[in-house]
């Protein structure tokens, strides 16, 4: 279906979820570059690979590729 031919309630559906798609990607991508190798489970590498097959490839980074508990040095701590 062309984007001319769409309803504005499906492009608008549309665009909220490409908005979403990319805002998760670039989590994991910005995640998996301030991320130490010794805090990602495998190899970075192939999570490179990974996170650009959409949609599951981020959500499988952010969900399974992280150690728990453990955070970037690089990320300003809060508090």
């Amino acid at each position: 279906m062309r984007w001319d031919e769409m309803s504005n309630r499906r492009r608008s559906s549309l665009l909220v979820l490409a908005s979403a798609e990319f805002a998760v990607t670039a989590a994991a991508v910005v995640d998996l570059w301030c991320r130490p190798q010794a805090d990602v489970r495998g190899r970075k590498a192939l999570w490179w690979l990974g996170i650009f097959v959409q949609p599951v490839g981020p959500l499988a980074y952010l969900l399974w590729g992280r150690l728990r508990g453990e955070r970037p040095e690089s990320a300003p701590t809060v508090g």
